[in-house]
């Protein structure tokens, strides 16, 4: 049986240390901790050269998922983002085989044959998260956009992330269940309030792996999923190495024979 793919969003690792040692030289620790993925992060780049990462990356046997910041839809626009295939241009350049956007500000005016002729330009896989806003952070346009993807059999899947649901008091496990089968990927991470009110991205504990355990079972078996929640300490290879093994199993249950 073979094991789930998992990432690691650099984010993980602080903005500050990523920007001051830059992308690539998280390459070898993230494959020397067993992940399969490595997930570039359009704003914390500083001079890396896309060419040297892909090659990098590659040659440690790592994929690669490309994120932006980019909102596919803007407000008042049918047309896709058009910023959207300079994203798609500049993820082919780091190798990455996947680009995660967010939704942005989606009606059921928007111009679908358009984003299909921008796709269809590209080899790239779109991935389209929930993020943290009202347009883009809420159940029922992500619906309403899969919905009409789904009827054009257009090639866009989601990014499915457990943590951001919470900025809109929305849950989880309802998301889940509404979107799941549309998930190609899955950003894992707890959260926590501060003292001031503030949601901030926390390391797991027991109860969110039981959760997440819940939410893997709406969506595809062996899903790509990431770890985007602080890695932080002494040790960063036995810390990484530990979590891609605790996310790797998420979702395994499912995969047993009966009398295992």
């Amino acid at each position: 049986m073979h094991n789930p793919p998992v990432s690691i969003s650099l984010s993980s690792y602080g903005a500050d240390l990523v920007r001051q040692h830059g992308q690539g030289s998280f390459i070898a620790l993230l494959a020397a901790a067993g992940a399969s993925r490595i997930e570039w992060r359009e704003e914390l780049l500083t001079t890396e050269q896309p060419t040297e990462l892909a090659a990098d990356a590659r040659a440690q046997g790592l994929k690669s998922v490309y994120s932006s910041p980019l909102e596919l839809w803007l407000p008042g626009q049918s047309k896709p983002n058009p910023e959207l295939i300079v994203a798609l241009q500049r993820c082919e350049a780091f190798g990455s085989t996947w680009l995660k956007v967010s939704l942005g500000h989606f009606t059921d005016s928007q111009d679908l044959s358009a984003l299909a002729d921008r796709l269809a330009a590209s080899p790239v896989q779109l991935l389209v998260e929930n993020d943290q806003t009202l347009q883009g952070g809420r159940v029922e346009p992500l619906q309403r956009f899969f919905a009409a993807i789904e009827e054009r059999g257009l090639p866009v899947a989601m990014t499915f992330d457990i943590g951001n649901w919470q900025w809109q008091d929305q849950s989880a496990s309802v998301a889940a269940r509404q979107l799941g089968r549309h998930v190609a990927y899955v950003h894992c991470k707890a959260v926590a309030r501060c003292a001031d009110g503030k949601l901030i991205a926390v390391p797991p504990a027991l109860a969110d792996l039981h959760l997440w355990e819940q939410l893997f079972k709406h969506m595809p078996v062996g899903v790509m999923r990431a770890a985007e929640y602080p890695l932080q300490g002494d040790d960063l290879l036995a810390l990484t190495a530990e979590h891609v093994t605790t996310l790797s199993r998420l979702g395994q249950s499912r995969r047993e024979p009966a009398n295992a």
